[in-house]
């Protein structure tokens, strides 16, 4: 089972390399990067590309580990045993199968997703070590052990919002998605947006790139937004002398699918104001 990208999403030779190496390793793949590099895409790939249906658990604030494995609806059950409903005797009707017990039960290998787990409290990955490595957890309710009958390829995504714990990194392949050079952004950007005049690409990448190395932004754009801010373009039919700026703005024709806050937005009208004035 080796993974070589899809048609659909451009995986450069290390991350193919890296999820391969999980694969071979069975251990989850951790994944940081910028946000809107492409990591949530790229479990979704890697299904598609190996065939294997997806289990998908995006992680909140407040999601908790245990969530994963079960919950135990103990209110519906002193509610069904008050109205002398036949199922309260039974307790396995009360438990609710997490993400993790769905995939352990599957009778084949499937991709977990663990989406974005530096969102959760600190201790969500403590919570998880065993489950992960040991691939079983027990379920107290029922006295049974859930054990995984395949063991699933599990990915997991960071935006390094916060460190996670030590324990958790050394049960993990990790690997960092870089943000893409300018040849493998004109990749992407082929894949998505199909037969696209290189004179607008070459024009747009030029300008994009230069907005993400102004100094004092405080969100650069990502992969995801520049493949938003081409499909405005195509949609506008706009062509490479359409994207040039003149002295009345420093800012890319539009740019609120680029810049994201007030902050940025006004640095770069602030930019256009001093080359307005060293001008005169």
């Amino acid at each position: 089972m080796r993974f070589d990208g899809t048609d659909d999403y451009v995986a450069t030779d290390d991350l193919t390399m890296a999820v391969n190496a999980a694969i071979t390793l069975e251990r989850p793949l951790l994944v940081k990067g910028e946000p809107g590099t492409g990591k949530t895409e790229l479990a979704r790939q890697v299904a598609a590309g190996l065939g294997l249906p997806m289990i998908e658990w995006n992680i909140k604030s407040t999601t908790k580990a245990q969530q994963g494995l079960y919950e135990y609806d103990a209110v519906s059950r002193l509610r069904d045993s008050q109205l002398g409903d036949e199922r309260v005797h039974d307790v396995s009707n009360y438990v609710r199968k997490g993400k993790l017990w769905q995939a352990f039960e599957a009778e084949n290998k499937v991709v977990l997703l663990i989406d974005e787990v530096d969102k959760a409290d600190i201790e969500f990955p403590n919570d998880l070590l065993q489950e992960l490595d040991k691939m079983e957890f027990h379920v107290y309710e029922t006295g049974e052990t859930v054990k995984a009958r395949v063991r699933p390829i599990v990915i997991i995504t960071s935006n390094n919002e916060k460190e996670l714990p030590d324990a958790f990194l050394r049960r993990c392949f990790f690997h960092y998605i870089k943000f893409p050079d300018h040849e493998t952004l004109r990749s992407i950007v082929e894949v998505h947006h199909p037969g696209i005049k290189q004179s607008l690409l070459t024009a747009a990448l030029t300008q994009f790139y230069e907005l993400r190395e102004q100094s004092g932004l405080k969100k650069k754009p990502s992969t995801s937004e520049v493949l938003d801010w081409l499909k405005l373009l195509l949609a506008e039919d706009l062509d490479a002398e359409d994207l040039k700026r003149d002295g009345a703005s420093a800012l890319p024709r539009l740019h609120g699918a680029l810049l994201k806050n007030e902050q940025d937005v006004h640095l770069f009208e602030r930019l256009a104001f001093m080359a307005r004035r060293q001008g005169r």
